[in-house]
């Protein structure tokens, strides 16, 4: 959400802003806006007028009631009675103007940053960076749930039965490399000097409102029926809403954290044979780093967080390259965002593993996230990004560590994790 200030003294620029997101439906919610907010401090202009009249005219009272001029002071009270009256009528009109004024506020894009390219969809988006040098074996590379069923490591049938399409069964091997892939994941991030968490998995409706649009809310987001309660699309909804209406210390600023959470989505819309399998799916585990800063420090850290999760995947031998989003691919509460993606070598292309944000003050607005120094305070930073999905990153791990035999290796990193082993073989 966007500061009202500015929508005050520039609304051409939040125009301008909306035009280069390509939603020019939202147009018309800037001049909604400045009306509701008009009205707003018209009410509110009223509403103070009136109380100050009310204490002086109480006072009134008093000296005509000591005075003994009884009816006079009958006719003072009449107005203060009729004062109340409409005082009490502006409390309430003011408070549904407030709502509404909210209610569209919500609505406007936040403002991007100067260096997202301007673009309608995820096709325009801009790559920045590759890491590591992409290769394509001599051996043709199986589908993802071909490579997992060699390796005795999915049950997709099973998951059907119990639960529909979308889920799936980890097993052996292949589960404990997903649960390795986490655990170094958490260490990483721990070892980047980030705090551990595991944050509840439902919110509340109020914090969904806080951390995302509506748009992605209807998009994403699984309602618990008959509770005011969501299971959460990624840990960032919980750990930012962790932080609901405080004002922190500026000197614990910035708070780094890095957070486990399994992950629920809707995922609608269909998907063809690439994104099956474990790559688009309902439910998924998630290692997850969380960032609130000060204004001057949001881009400095949002450098480093994308930064981490590539080192991340070189670590594991995956090569990787980051592409800047377009605006039109960007969320309405992002002010800039990276995605960062793995190569596939059966594609021959890279695909997206993870998401870096910068949301400036957009959710902090929101939630009422404030920090408090010697300058006062002011509404703080919000950062978010993928340390590593392992379901989505299982894919490419499988087909970047695929050998000629079947068989996948596991890098020195992981060895750890895996009691020492150094490979998977097939079991069928």
């Amino acid at each position: 959400m966007i500061d009202i200030a500015v929508l005050r003294s520039d609304p051409e620029r939040v125009r301008e802003n909306i035009r280069k997101k390509f939603q020019d439906k939202k147009l018309p919610l800037v001049d909604e806006a400045l009306a509701l907010d008009e009205k707003k401090r018209a009410l509110q202009t009223e509403g103070d007028a009136l109380r100050a009249s009310r204490n002086a005219l109480s006072k009134q009272i008093g000296l005509l009631m000591r005075e003994k001029k009884a009816e006079e002071a009958e006719r003072v009270k009449a107005q203060v009675n009729a004062d109340a009256q409409r005082l009490s009528d502006i409390e309430r009109e003011s408070d549904e103007v407030s709502a509404r004024l909210k209610a569209v506020m919500m609505r406007i894009p936040n403002f991007i940053s100067d260096q997202t390219p301007v673009g309608r969809d995820d096709s325009e988006n801009v790559e920045r960076r590759r890491f590591l040098e992409p290769a394509v074996p001599a051996f043709e590379v199986p589908y993802h749930v071909d490579i997992l069923e060699s390796l005795a490591g999915i049950d997709l049938d099973s998951a059907r039965r119990t639960s529909g399409q979308g889920f799936y069964y980890l097993t052996g091997d292949v589960a404990r490399l997903h649960s390795a892939v986490l655990a170094y994941a958490r260490d990483f991030m721990i070892g980047k000097g980030f705090i551990y968490c595991i944050p509840p998995f439902m919110i509340r409706s109020d914090v969904v409102s806080g951390v995302m649009s509506f748009e992605e809310m209807d998009g994403m987001m699984y309602k618990i029926e008959g509770e005011d309660l969501y299971l959460i699309g990624t840990s960032e909804h919980s750990m930012i809403g962790r932080f609901m209406n405080t004002t922190l210390d500026e000197n614990k600023l910035p708070l780094t954290l890095t957070s486990y959470s399994p992950c629920f989505r809707k995922e609608k819309g269909a998907h063809g044979l690439e994104e099956r399998g474990i790559y688009r799916i309902h439910q998924f585990e998630k290692q997850e780093m969380i960032v609130i800063c000060k204004p001057e420090e949001s881009e400095l850290w949002y450098d480093r967080m994308w930064n981490y999760t590539v080192e991340l995947f070189v670590s594991m031998g995956i090569p990787v390259r980051t592409l800047e989003c377009c605006s039109g691919d960007l969320a309405d509460l992002k002010y800039r965002s990276v995605d960062v993606e793995a190569w596939s070598p059966r594609q021959k292309r890279y695909f997206e593993v993870g998401s870096c944000s910068n949301l400036t003050d957009a959710q902090a607005r929101r939630l009422g996230i404030r920090y408090k120094g010697a300058k006062g305070s002011a509404y703080a930073h919000t950062l978010n990004n993928t340390v590593v999905a392992p379901p989505r990153m299982l894919i490419a791990f499988l087909e970047n560590h695929l050998q000629a035999d079947g068989s996948v290796e596991i890098p020195q990193v992981l060895r750890p994790y895996m009691g020492g082993q150094e490979k998977i073989v097939p079991r069928k």
